[in-house]
């Protein structure tokens, strides 16, 4: 590895800015520099690809902002957000894709995580159960206010976060009578989605003093045992995430 460079996502001080867009997929990562000016892929390794630019603000000055992929699950992405911490980032919003648990959450919604249920095991190893995985205040609410001023459907509340991808819907598992009283208890506890990466940014950024959020693409309809049906709703919310930077750093500039 290369000196003064991260183990993992092999970048280093100066190579991202303070606002870190975060997709799990690598190949969304060029998807969503489309968005930047001036967009260099700065490093490429494992599951960890990034990409950094600038956007122009409400001021009409430039804003340095980068896109690094997590890879699938929490491990990834704790291992993402520690390295990128140590490297200068502070403000964080995952871009990512969801089942909707809830019936009024549609194909091609987006969901604005507030807090995420943490059925994971990364987490633990860093807080206890008791500690809830929060989003941070300001970048949520300026997610809402994106997605409202862009006119995108977005349902913010509670997100589920798990690590096995293949339990839903499953009959045949030994845990399968469990798994489906689970789905069942979340349905009825109002959580709008479930993924696989939000309880690791949420409680690491927490405990490390820093800020992050996460807006959800809804691609299957979990409720109905279809985890995925169609690719939809990225695109708006990249729309929503960028937006939301603009309001946060014309925030931090009054």
């Amino acid at each position: 590895m290369e000196k003064g460079k991260e183990y993992h996502i092999a970048l280093g001080k100066g190579d991202v800015g303070r606002y870190v867009l975060l997709p799990g997929d690598p190949g969304r990562t060029p998807l969503i520099a489309k968005s930047f000016d001036d967009a260099k892929e700065m490093a490429n390794n494992r599951e960890y690809r990034t990409f950094t630019g600038n956007i122009t603000g409400y001021d009409g000055k430039k804003i340095k902002i980068s896109t690094t992929s997590t890879g699938i699950g929490c491990p990834s992405t704790a291992i993402a957000v520690e390295e990128l911490i140590k490297i200068g980032a502070d403000t964080f919003i995952r871009i990512g894709t969801a089942g909707s648990l809830q019936k009024e959450v549609g194909l091609g919604d987006v969901v604005i995580s507030t807090a995420a249920v943490r059925e994971e095991g990364t987490t633990r190893q860093y807080v206890p159960l008791s500690y809830p995985a929060v989003a941070n205040f300001d970048v949520t609410a300026a997610l809402v206010e994106a997605s409202k001023k862009l006119k995108i459907t977005a349902h913010p509340g509670i997100s589920h976060c798990k690590d096995a991808f293949y339990t839903e819907g499953a009959k045949d598992l030994p845990l399968a009578d469990y798994n489906e009283q689970m789905w069942k208890a979340w349905y009825r506890s109002n959580v709008l989605a479930t993924s696989m990466e939000s309880a690791a940014l949420f409680v690491v950024s927490s405990i490390k003093r820093v800020y992050a959020g996460e807006v959800l693409a809804i691609i299957g309809l979990t409720y109905s045992d279809q985890p995925i049906v169609k690719k939809v709703g990225v695109e708006e919310a990249i729309k929503i995430a960028i937006e939301s930077v603009k309001i946060l750093d014309a925030q931090r500039k009054k």
